[in-house]
């Protein structure tokens, strides 16, 4: 919380205020800045990567968006793991044709091969190239350094992609070591920890229990690269993603690592591998109803000042306290929890759109 008078970057100007103590300005303007732009993407993003499992999770998609009035779910299509071997060609190219053929606002992603993969360049250009207008990002695994990352950047350009931002996997030490340097290149949004790589690139001195869902909590170094990730993406403004957890029939398991990930290592987002974890993980991420009831109450009452300070049950908040609760309703309506009508208006306007090099 600030402690000058003043909160940094106070509406000062009349041109930002309208009447009746009610700002012109957002608050997603007016509160989030570089280092606060972690909470703008649903918070689970399944992965699928044989054709009618990839058909039947657009579907998925599709019904839940319908369900809770917003996308909850990001799906992406996956080249990588789901390509059958010796037929990379012919599956990126069913990757972009069900991309290209996705609804107007659906959130659609590919996973192509790692950079130094032979598949890598035709991925790109394939899917890029005949989908990029309906892609949400493109996910890149194996990141290592910032050269992989240009790397995959002018893969993008060559495909006349250059609007869409990567989303990066980072599996390996050496990447866990350039983590922040990877999260500084501005085409990246999202970064993601893959924990069996992760684990398995350390030739058998992290056993195997470090792989599953309690285990991978546990382990110092897997605990140490997560947290690496973390601070790396909040530290320039992007959105941390947390691993798979592979015990897919387990809800319970689900929902306990997903609430792990959120609560204790400060991850924004979390991979789904089966329609079964989608629900969990949203659960896992929502804030509660009396927290979401706390946030209204006071970023209500900052607004009818023009955000200056306010105090509420006896407590001093300010504009730093503002951006925290701010975010809690982001997370809320990503999450698809039906908000109060006295803030629902501050959700009608679009979101600001990805900060990517042109």
């Amino acid at each position: 919380m600030s402690s000058k008078s003043e909160p940094a970057g106070a509406v000062d100007s009349a041109a930002q205020r309208g009447g009746a103590g009610q700002t012109l300005a957002h608050p997603r303007a007016l509160l989030l800045g570089a280092q606060a732009q972690t909470g703008l993407l649903p918070v689970c993003d399944h992965y699928s990567g044989v054709e009618a499992r990839m058909r039947k999770s657009l579907q998925l998609q599709a019904e839940l968006t319908q369900e809770f009035g917003t996308c909850v779910v990001d799906v992406t299509l996956d080249c990588e793991d789901g390509a059958p071997v010796g037929l990379e060609s012919e599956h990126a190219a069913l990757v972009g044709e069900l991309a290209a053929c996705a609804p107007v606002g659906a959130r659609v992603a590919a996973r192509v091969h790692a950079v130094d993969d032979p598949a890598f360049a035709n991925d790109v250009a394939t899917i890029a190239g005949s989908a990029g207008h309906r892609l949400c990002h493109i996910m890149v695994p194996k990141v290592e350094t910032v050269d992989d990352v240009l790397i995959a950047e002018q893969a993008l350009l060559r495909a006349g992609a250059a609007h869409l931002p990567l989303h990066v996997l980072i599996e390996s030490p050496l990447g866990i070591k350039h983590a922040f340097d990877i999260a500084a290149h501005p085409r990246v949004q999202s970064i993601s920890f893959g924990l069996m790589d992760f684990v398995s690139s350390h030739g058998g001195a992290i056993p195997a229990r470090a792989m599953t869902s309690k285990g991978q909590f546990d382990h110092p170094l897997v605990v140490r690269a997560k947290l690496e990730i973390a601070a790396a993406c909040h530290a320039h403004g992007k959105v941390p993603s947390h691993c798979v957890v592979t015990e897919f029939t387990d809800s319970g398991a689900m929902q306990a690592a997903a609430e792990r990930a959120s609560q204790e290592l400060g991850y924004a987002r979390m991979w789904s591998i089966h329609p079964s974890q989608i629900r969990p993980i949203l659960r896992a991420f929502a804030p509660t109803a009396h927290e979401v009831e706390t946030a209204c109450q006071i970023l209500l009452a900052a607004d009818a000042v023009q955000w200056a300070p306010i105090s509420h049950s006896g407590v001093l908040h300010d504009r730093a306290s503002y951006r925290y609760y701010w975010q809690l309703l982001e997370r809320a309506h990503r999450t698809g929890l039906v908000l109060p009508p006295t803030v629902g208006h501050w959700f009608d306007v679009p979101e600001p759109a990805a900060r990517v090099l042109a």
